[in-house]
């Protein structure tokens, strides 16, 4: 049996996404901390991570880039989920009875159109969706909703008022599945990989370079600050292809020469998108 560690309480979307992705077999594991589920997952065996690394409205999510970092684990597979928010309460309780809405502070701005429509609810940030759903049901609170996934509201047996509240409809996080080694697939993958360059004119373009040249199409690219060198930064990409493909193989290979650092956080096959 597969044991899964995800940040968050029963009812996050971490678990959700994490069902897509393995399945009713696996044992899932809730953890308090993102860095809690790099340790669990580096212990090997049939434990794997899941985290969230980027949604499509607020951007990514910098503390896990730093803990691929930090952590020498392999990313081996995706998955993106359509995030829909909920507005959920005690069974009973009316929306004139809201004077409290608790959820994750980005919950919380994903929904901010609704929420201003609640001129006598006060928006209060909590640790997790979930978590405030989880809290609103233990402490009997029937002047305060939760917003959180339906999934959530099954979980506490709360009642959904609203469904739907996001602002944006097109609202999707990727989530990244982690275990402590890995395989590099043949087809449809993407790599991901983290390097660094010298801070001189013309370092970036000629780094990037050697994927153009060889067109293999970047998917992303995101900067982080390089932790102990004040004003030097590492590059995180995502290409498209796998380093079993020659092409990719031979631009990892030039990326290394023209840089000061490059690793490899893992190739994995393309993910699949889920409703929630």
């Amino acid at each position: 049996m597969l044991f899964i560690a995800y940040q968050g309480e029963p009812g996050a979307f971490s678990e959700l996404a994490a069902r897509r992705f393995f399945g009713r077999t696996a044992k899932l594991v809730p953890m308090v901390h993102f860095d809690d589920v790099f340790r669990f997952t580096a212990k090997g065996g049939s434990k794997r991570g899941l985290i969230p690394i980027e949604n499509s409205v607020f951007g990514s999510v910098h503390q896990n880039y730093d803990l691929l970092l930090d952590h020498k684990l392999s990313i081996i597979g995706e998955v993106t989920l359509r995030i829909h928010h909920h507005l959920m309460a005690l069974p009973g309780v009316r929306m004139n009875h809201v004077k409290f809405v608790f959820s994750h502070p980005q919950a919380l701005g994903q929904c901010e159109d609704f929420l201003r429509t609640l001129r006598s609810a006060r928006q209060i940030p909590h640790y997790d969706t979930a978590g405030a759903a989880k809290m609103i049901k233990a402490e009997g609170r029937t002047n305060a909703a939760a917003v959180a996934s339906v999934q959530a509201s099954r979980t506490y047996r709360l009642n959904i008022l609203r469904r739907n509240v996001e602002s944006n409809h097109h609202n999707y996080t990727r989530f990244l599945v982690l275990a402590r080694s890995g395989k590099f697939p043949e087809r449809r993958a993407k790599t991901s990989l983290v390097f660094a360059t010298k801070n001189v004119p013309g370092a970036l373009f000629q780094a990037l370079a050697v994927f153009a040249l060889r067109e293999v199409n970047l998917l992303k690219i995101e900067s982080r600050p390089f932790v102990g060198k004040p004003w030097q930064y590492l590059f995180y990409l995502d290409v498209l292809g796998s380093p079993r493909n020659e092409k990719v193989r031979t631009a990892l290979k030039h990326l290394e020469e023209v840089s000061t650092f490059t690793r490899i956080l893992g190739a994995y096959p393309v993910g699949r998108t889920f409703q929630e």
